[in-house]
Formats: structure tokens, sequence, C-alpha cells
């Protein structure tokens, strides 16, 4: 079974990868043997615009484009930083809070983490809750659909610290733990991690539906 990740991202497929099972890493739900891959493989691929006002709108969004445009079933994610100072933005603009689009790059991720923090300047340490939410998508060409979610509650810092991870992970402190996300090990990170946690309930789903393919 192959699946294909709508993300030219490398650090979110590596991270994918690891959770969904890629490499038996992170999970033994998805069964062996299956094959992930990323947009990098399908380089006629297409763009696919964020359009949606939710996570999960966006989400099955990509993946019912990838699905389409491959034939293989398609897993697509959108996460993003809530803050609750900002009245849970940036959200679903997370990746553009400072006005690119794209996918992540160094340059990007440091405009977005200096306008965030900038708007945060002079709000008090009690008030920079946040959270990051993802909600995650498998899309099959037969049409079948799965929306999962997850999420990872705690504040953001003044300063960035650590050199793991990407996009806020640098600034976001999450509950129970004095490191930064960037700071963690990524198995620790997926542990806990907005992301990590959808993944894992859709790489339950992506076993049920390999089982259901090898038996048709």
């Amino acid at each position: 079974m192959k699946i294909v990740l709508a993300t030219r991202n490398q650090g979110k497929v590596a991270e994918l990868r690891r959770i969904l099972g890629g490499g038996r890493a992170a999970s033994s739900a998805v069964p062996d043997p299956i094959e992930i891959m990323g947009l990098q493989e399908f380089p006629d691929a297409p763009e696919v615009p964020e359009t949606e006002l939710t996570f999960s709108g966006n989400a099955l969004l990509k993946a019912r484009a990838i699905a389409a445009h491959t034939g293989l079933p398609a897993v697509a994610d959108d996460s993003g930083l809530c803050v609750d100072a900002l009245a849970g933005m940036p959200g679903v603009l997370s990746a553009r809070w400072s006005g690119r689009f794209g996918d992540a790059s160094a340059d990007k991720d440091l405009a977005n983490l200096e306008l965030l923090l900038d708007q945060l300047g002079d709000v008090d340490d009690r008030h920079r809750g946040a959270h990051f939410a993802c909600a995650a998508a498998l899309v099959l060409p037969e049409g079948q659909e799965h929306v999962v979610e997850g999420r990872m509650d705690g504040r953001v810092t003044r300063e960035p610290r650590g050199d793991g991870g990407f996009g806020y992970d640098p600034v976001f402190l999450p509950d129970g733990d004095t490191r930064t996300a960037a700071e963690m090990t990524p198995a620790e990170k997926d542990a806990i991690s907005h992301r990590g946690r959808a993944f894992r309930h859709l790489a339950e789903l992506i076993e049920r539906e390999a089982k259901r393919i090898s038996r048709a």
C-alpha cells in the first residue's frame, strides 16, 4: 500500500513518517508493507491553496486534490498555533502570518516568529497561553474520507529556544515541560504533539483501510 503525504515540507514528511510508522520508528499500528511518499516524488502535483476557514477543511481540500491527482490514498494535515491573547490567531493563517505562503523555509519561519513575538511583546506571561491544533485527513481514490484531530496546550515564550522542529516550535512551551518543542528530541515531541496525537489516530484508520484493501 502506497500513501502520499500532501506536502513538500521535508521536515513534515520526516515527522509524519515517524508518526505513521515509516521505518517502524514510532508506531506499530501501520502494517508492512506500506510506502509513505511526499510530493517531492510527484513534481507535477498541484499546489492546493488553503482557502478553507478550518483546519479540517484545509486538510480535506489538500488530501482530495492529491488523491485525485495521484490515484493513490492521500494524507494531508493542516495545523497551526492558536494564541489566546490573539483570539485564537494565527490559527489557519499560521504558515503565512507574516504575509508569505508556501512550504516551510527558515526565512519564512523566522518572519512568522518575529511578528508573533512582536505582537505579544506587551502581553503578561499569565496571558500568553496557546495551543497547537492539527487536523489530519485520509482520502482514498474510491472516495472514502476520514478526519481526525489533535491538540497540544502550552504557552508562547518571549524568545526562541532550541534548534529542532520547525515553524513555531522554538517559541512554544508545552504544558508540564520546561523545554520548548524545539528543544525536545523528535520522539519526545511526537509523543505529546498535536500532530503526533492526530496521526496516531489516523494510523488506526490506515491499518483498517490497508487490511480492507488487502482482502479485496
